[in-house]
């Protein structure tokens, strides 16, 4: 006998688009974290990235100010608690069983909230240890990057390596608000700027061929930093990313896609092979590099489409090779092990996102390897050519 149980359940986040999140005029994050009680009095715990204590000296005073402004409808259950945050966060072993320990001993419930303001890597790390407490307590982005706002921040995913892997552990949580804050792109470096552009390019390759000719008029400005054009590249990024959890009927990636991570093959294990030296964006521009001439040398892309592609990455501020792609273990390159890897990952046959047009992806399962060779030999020549 057998008894077949069904059921949907329904997930909903709003991502607010904002500035200067933390003034106490400001009432989105009040308004997120009191949208489904709007009576009660919220207890709140919140997670900063050292990084941004650095360069915003007053932002944790800034955070208290604001629970205080609203103390009838927020309390702070502890001082914001500053942790590193980079890669390094995912690569820690010890910090999401210390967060652990924190949320244990401050006796947080699954109707209290973890507030994380910092970059992807953090809101992975700090959004996985969240999601294994109590199954699950309410989570709260606030990104503070170009690559987090645009991408992995407003996502339903998080994570951390392990086993030299990228994302090895994890878990599928979607977060109870997103607020990206325009302000915190202000004060970031000009690298972390344009990698998290990486993200815009790879979407926009895949899905939306008008905002990848946006992208080409608007990259020489993008390339300064330029904050009213990153912005927009972000709303807009986020809004095809949101579009794609919402409609793809398979936000958890229950099957063998995933149709966003263009490029992604080769990008994860560059990070692994340069111990994080190249950030993530920086290895995804290399990756798309790659598949994009694989695309074209397989005969599913129009030749003539690649030089826009690796032109419009490189006017951006990319550098489309790294020394890690000459790596050989036993007669073989180090970096075609990211196929099997990928597959790993995604469980089942491997599926690969690659080009068919600009706007537009489509899977294949299977990758010629010696088409990959190629593509690496013409970068190598493109990076050496004066």
């Amino acid at each position: 006998m057998v008894h077949l149980q069904k059921f949907s359940v329904a997930y909903d986040y709003p991502v607010y688009f904002t500035t200067d999140v933390f003034a106490p005029h400001n009432t989105d994050l009040l308004e997120a974290i009191a949208r489904k009680e709007p009576t009660r009095r919220h207890r709140l715990f919140v997670i900063v990235e050292r990084a941004l204590c650095d360069a915003r000296t007053t932002l944790l005073a800034d955070i208290g100010a604001y629970v205080e402004h609203h103390r009838e409808r927020l309390q702070l259950v502890a001082a914001p608690l500053v942790v590193d945050g980079g890669e390094a966060a995912k690569n820690d072993d010890e910090l999401v069983s210390d967060l652990q320990e924190r949320l244990h001993g401050l006796g947080l419930d699954r109707q209290s909230f973890v507030v994380i303001v910092g970059g992807g890597a953090l809101l992975d790390a700090a959004g996985y240890a969240a999601a294994i407490v109590h199954r699950g307590l309410r989570v709260v982005r606030i990104p503070t990057t170009v690559l987090a706002q645009a991408d992995s921040g407003v996502g339903v995913k998080n994570g951390i390596n392990a086993f030299g892997k990228k994302n090895f552990l994890g878990t599928f949580a979607p977060p109870f608000a997103v607020l990206n804050d325009a302000g915190f792109l202000r004060a970031l470096p000009r690298r972390e700027t344009v990698a998290g552009m990486a993200e815009a390019v790879k979407v926009a390759l895949i899905r939306d061929a008008a905002f990848f000719e946006w992208l080409q008029r608007h990259a020489a400005r993008l390339a300064t930093g330029d904050t009213d054009l990153t912005a927009a590249l972000v709303l807009q990024c986020a809004r095809l990313h949101l579009d794609h959890i919402a409609t793809s009927g398979d936000p958890f990636e229950l099957g063998s896609a995933r149709p966003l991570d263009f490029g992604h093959w080769a990008a994860h294990k560059l990070e692994s092979l340069s111990v994080h030296r190249l950030r993530h964006g920086e290895s995804v521009a290399i990756g798309i590099a790659i598949d994009t001439i694989y695309s074209a040398a397989s005969g599913l892309l129009d030749p003539e489409a690649v030089e826009p592609v690796l032109g419009l990455l490189e006017t951006l501020g990319f550098r489309l090779w790294a020394p890690e792609l000459d790596r050989v273990r036993d007669g073989r390159g180090e970096v075609l092990d990211g196929l099997a890897e990928f597959r790993e990952h995604l469980g089942g046959e491997l599926t690969i996102t690659l080009l068919k047009r600009i706007g537009e992806g489509v899977e294949v399962h299977e990758m010629d390897e010696r088409l990959v060779l190629r593509a690496l030999d013409e970068l190598r020549a493109r990076d050496a050519a004066p």
